[in-house]
C-alpha cells in the first residue's frame, strides 16, 4: 500500500516508531494530489513547497527529541473558511479574494499544536452555502461530492489527506461524507471551538471531521475539543478519552432506534431497498419508532434561525456586493432580512423544547439510525444535493455521523447515518464501531 492511503493513526504511530518521515508522507500525498487532483480539484490552495516545509521542520523537531503531538507530521485538509495565518482564506466567494488572516481559527491552532502538517486549503461552497464550488464527485467526476465541505470530503475519499476538517450548519459534513464514501462526524454543537471560522448562524453553526476510519475520527476529535472563551457556546471540560471509549466493547449489545422520519418519500429505490436489507441484518438489535411529534416542522424551525441569523452574520457581503453573489444566496438572505424578532425567537425557543422530545427515546436506545441522505450523490455539478436529512439532528445540536456501509446499484456510496444523545460523543463512536463490525461480520457469513 502507498503510504498516502494510511490511516491519520498508523501514520501518526509509524512516524513516532521511525519507520516513515513526515516529509515522505507528505512527498506521498503531494503525488497522490498531483495525480488525481486535476479531476477532482479538492483543492483551493495547495502550496507544496510550504507543505513540505512544515513536514521538515516536524522531522527536525523529532531529531531533537521534541515532545510529539497526536497528530505529529500528519498532513490535515483544512476549509477555506477556517482563518490560517500562512494561507489565504476566501470563504468561497470572489468577495474575500486574497483575504490573509493574521492569525489560525482555534481549530486550525489545535492541529499544529498537535504536529499536524496543514497540507492546504479545500474547496468549500460560496460562503459556506448551497452555491457549488468546483470539486468533484472521487467515485465519479460526473457527480456531486456533496457540500458545503466538499473538498475535505473529497480530498480524504481520494488518498491526498488522511485526515480533513469541515463545518455544518445544515448538512455539510454528513452530505459530503455520504456523497464520497468516508466517515463524516459532527459532534455536539459547541463541543469544538468554532472562533476563527466564518460564521453563518451562531445557534447552528457546527465543527466537523473527515476520515477513512472511526479511529481517526476519534483521534481528530481528541484533538479539537476543548472549551474557548471566544466561543461562548464551548464550555471548559475535562478531556475526552474519545479513542478509548470509541474502542471499547459496548457493556450490553446496543439497541438502535430506526426513524424513516418524515421524509422518506424523498428517498430513492436503493436507499430503501439497503435499508431494509441492514434492518434485517440487524434483526432485534432495531426497532421502527417514530419521529417524535414535536420535531414534525424541524425543517421549518431550522430554516427560520439559519436565514435570520445568516441575514445578519453577512449584511456587509449583502450591502456591498450582492451582484456578485449567487441568486440562491441572495434569496436566502433576503428571506432573512424580513423575518421578524419574534418568528425567530419563537424558533429559538423550540431547540430546547425539541431535545426535551428526544429524551425519553435516548433512555430506551443508544442511538438512532436514519438516512444520511436521500441517495447517492446526483449527477451533474448544478446542486450539491439535499441536506434535509440531517437538518432535524443539526437543528438540535445532536452528534451525527456518516458511516459509509451501503452502496447503490450505480456502485456510488450510501450513506448510514446514527445519531447520538447530546454530549454522548464518544459513546456514538463507540456504537458506531459495532454496527460497522456486525454488519460486516453478517455479511461474511
Amino acid at each position: 500500500m502507498q503510504i498516502n492511503w494510511l490511516t491519520a493513526t498508523d501514520a501518526a504511530r509509524a512516524m513516532q516508531a521511525g519507520e516513515i518521515s513526515a516529509e515522505q508522507l507528505i512527498d506521498a500525498c503531494l503525488a497522490r494530489a498531483e495525480e488525481v487532483e486535476a479531476e477532482v480539484q479538492a483543492w483551493q490552495f495547495l502550496d507544496s513547497e510550504h507543505a513540505r516545509n512544515q513536514a521538515r521542520k516536524r522531522d527536525e523537531d523529532r531529531s531533537k527529541g521534541a515532545p510529539c503531538g497526536l497528530l505529529h507530521g500528519v498532513p490535515v485538509g483544512i476549509k477555506d473558511i477556517f482563518d490560517t495565518e500562512d494561507m489565504p482564506t476566501e470563504d468561497g466567494t470572489v468577495l474575500h479574494a486574497g483575504r490573509t488572516p493574521a492569525r489560525d481559527g482555534a481549530a486550525v491552532a489545535r492541529l499544529r499544536e498537535a504536529g499536524a502538517v496543514i497540507m492546504g486549503k479545500t474547496v468549500t461552497t460560496e460562503l459556506a452555502t448551497y452555491a457549488p464550488g468546483k470539486t468533484r464527485n472521487p467515485h465519479n467526476p460526473e457527480h456531486t461530492p456533496g457540500g458545503s465541505s466538499s473538498g475535505s470530503a473529497a480530498a480524504v475519499a481520494a488518498g491526498m489527506v488522511p485526515l480533513a476538517v469541515g463545518s455544518q450548519t445544515n448538512g455539510s459534513v454528513i452530505r459530503p461524507a455520504a456523497y464520497c464514501g468516508v466517515y463524516g462526524f459532527k459532534p455536539t454543537h459547541g463541543l469544538i471551538s468554532r472562533h476563527g471560522v466564518l460564521r453563518l448562524s451562531p445557534t447552528l453553526d457546527h465543527i466537523g471531521v473527515f476520515a477513512r476510519t472511526l479511529d481517526d475520527i476519534a483521534l481528530g476529535c481528541e484533538v479539537l475539543v476543548g472549551g474557548d472563551e471566544r466561543d461562548p457556546d464551548t464550555r471548559m471540560r475535562a478531556r475526552i478519552p474519545f479513542r478509548d471509549i470509541a474502542a471499547q466493547e459496548p457493556p450490553l449489545p446496543p439497541v438502535i432506534a430506526f426513524i424513516k422520519t418524515p421524509l422518506w418519500e424523498r428517498t430513492e429505490p436503493d436507499t430503501r431497498e439497503a435499508f431494509a436489507e441492514l434492518i434485517e441484518v440487524l434483526g432485534d438489535r432495531v426497532a421502527e419508532v417514530d419521529l417524535p411529534a414535536i420535531a414534525l416542522n424541524a425543517l421549518e424551525i431550522h430554516r427560520t434561525i439559519m436565514e435570520a441569523e445568516m441575514a445578519a452574520a453577512l449584511v456587509d457581503e449583502y450591502d456591498r456586493g450582492r451582484e456578485r453573489l449567487s441568486e440562491s444566496l441572495r434569496e436566502q438572505l433576503e428571506r432573512g432580512r424580513s423575518i421578524s424578532a419574534f418568528d425567530y425567537q419563537v424558533a429559538r425557543a423550540r431547540i430546547p423544547l425539541l431535545n426535551e422530545g428526544f429524551a425519553d427515546l435516548f433512555e430506551r436506545c443508544d442511538a438512532i439510525l436514519t438516512p444520511a441522505v436521500a441517495g447517492t450523490a446526483p449527477a451533474g455539478l448544478a446542486s450539491t444535493g439535499d441536506p434535509a436529512f440531517c437538518t432535524v439532528w443539526t437543528l438540535c445540536g445532536m452528534p451525527s455521523l456518516s458511516l459509509p456501509l451501503l452502496q447503490g446499484a450505480n456502485g456510488l456510496p450510501l450513506g448510514v447515518q446514527l445519531v447520538g444523545q447530546r454530549h454522548d460523543d464518544a459513546r456514538l463512536l463507540r456504537t458506531a464501531r459495532w454496527l460497522a463490525a456486525y454488519v460486516t461480520a453478517e455479511e461474511q457469513m
